[in-house]
């Protein structure tokens, strides 16, 4: 299953992996905080169930979150793009078993408020050679789960916010479904 508040790119790469039988698995379903998140519609056009919580970390999201796990019973929950922090009662339910995919080399730029461009912006103004994902287990704390496998991408002297998060992004889609494989396919 997913968790997913933006254009659900990186949704879309392990949809098709699995498409393609390069992954053994079913996606259960899609949560998403945001209504108008392109992932709705890619979890739409290949019959996965939706459901948006957009109070996510109230009572009431909580109860809806628990419905949701214990229904789809998923064996590996991903994080793709999803702002939101887990609550750590639902880490604890499933340790080792929630994933997130991160446009930085963890441990730099990880953390609360380090997403998307932000990400790409401290990695340019920091003069960093080399930047890249992360696909990390997750836990109670942003960004700070054991890391699983980490891709590089070279920085350019004349890359842009925009230009570095084009590359780090085409990583991402080839770095999340190899480790969804590596997990679920042993």
């Amino acid at each position: 299953m997913f968790f997913a508040s933006g254009s659900g790119s990186n949704f879309q790469s392990v949809i098709d992996a699995v498409k393609n039988n390069e992954i053994d698995a079913v996606i259960s379903g899609l949560i998403t905080d945001n209504d108008r998140a392109g992932a709705i519609e890619r979890a739409k056009n290949h019959n996965i169930e939706t459901t948006i919580i957009p109070d996510f970390g109230s009572q009431d999201a909580d109860d809806k979150l628990i419905k949701y796990l214990t229904k789809w019973e998923p064996d590996l929950i991903v994080l793709a793009g999803f702002l939101k922090k887990i609550p750590d009662h639902i880490t604890r339910l499933y340790p080792q078993k929630i994933i997130n995919i991160h446009p930085s080399l963890l441990p730099k730029y990880g953390g609360k408020g380090f997403f998307g461009s932000h990400v790409h912006r401290a990695v340019l103004e920091s003069g960093d050679g080399v930047s890249g994902c992360t696909v990390h287990f997750v836990n109670e704390k942003y960004d700070e789960g054991k890391i699983i496998k980490q891709t590089q991408v070279k920085v350019l002297p004349e890359d842009t916010v925009e230009t570095l998060a084009q590359r780090v992004l085409s990583e991402e889609h080839k770095l999340l479904p190899e480790v969804i494989k590596q997990i679920l396919n042993k």
